[in-house]
């Protein structure tokens, strides 16, 4: 099992920046994919962003250009730049593998207008 450690998230005003980062607990090097998910208040979670294990990227639509998700395999993290936030973007943010992904407990994104 792969489990992880979100980190980064805090309070920003809307057309803020943050930036996620998540610690795995062993190497994601053969994580067929790994992905950001999000959860807010009253909502289902929801994918994010996906990132390949050759790099391809995938972002869902309401990202719009403004996230950016990446790796350090070396370091067996996971990061999500997130630029001009909005306060629809508020919830919790967690990072997931496929295979053998365990959810952590997320970290808090708040965006005030």
């Amino acid at each position: 099992q792969v489990q992880f450690v979100e980190s980064g998230g805090g309070l920003v005003q809307s057309g803020g920046s943050l930036r996620l980062s998540c610690a795995a607990s062993k190497s994601i090097s053969s994580a067929i994919i790994t992905q950001w998910y999000r959860q807010g208040p009253g909502k289902e979670r929801e994918l994010v962003a996906t990132i390949t294990r050759s790099d391809r990227k995938v972002y869902a639509e309401f990202v719009e250009g403004r996230f950016t998700i990446s790796k350090d395999v070396a370091k067996n993290s996971l990061y999500l730049e997130m630029n001009n936030l909005k306060p629809e973007d508020t919830a919790v943010y967690y990072c997931y593998a496929v295979p053998d992904g365990v959810w952590g407990q997320g970290t808090q994104v708040t965006v005030s207008s």
